[in-house]
């Protein structure tokens, strides 16, 4: 697995534990390595990773104003925690990070949908994303 996928797991994950549990961006984050069986703590991935959460929680009101914007029929409170957290980081991506191509971003949280959501996480991850990168003007 690369650095890159690595460190948006241990994200989800951390975003994921601030949401249950209050605390640091750096406890989550530590907690999420920590619980992570035979992952690589590389440098790179680290610094990946400590960059998404602190910049989903830095533009948190931003970012949920986009998804719900941009969400049909679904409220913020009424997606499972891990949607909304894919969707948290996808958003960040796309609105807070030029170095990563749409498609990248796109592709990476249909992954995560997959990997840590429900059947249908991936579809409904892919459309509301993509509808994001629309209205931000992302070709």
């Amino acid at each position: 697995m690369g650095a890159r996928r690595e460190g948006r797991e241990r994200a989800l994950q951390a975003l994921y534990q601030l949401e249950m549990t209050p605390g640091s961006a750096s406890e989550a984050l530590e907690a999420a390595w920590a619980a992570a069986e035979g992952a690589r703590k590389e440098p790179e991935a680290v610094k990946f990773a400590q960059e998404l959460v602190e910049g989903v929680i830095a533009h948190r009101g931003e970012i949920d104003r986009l998804i719900e914007e941009h969400s049909h029929n679904w409220r913020l409170d009424r997606m499972s925690r891990i949607d909304r957290n894919v969707l948290r980081l996808g958003v960040f991506e796309l609105k807070y990070r030029p170095d990563i191509p749409k498609k990248v971003s796109l592709n990476e949280a249909v992954e995560l949908g997959k990997n840590f959501g429900t059947e249908e996480s991936s579809a409904f991850v892919n459309g509301l994303l993509d509808r994001v990168a629309s209205a931000l003007g992302k070709a």
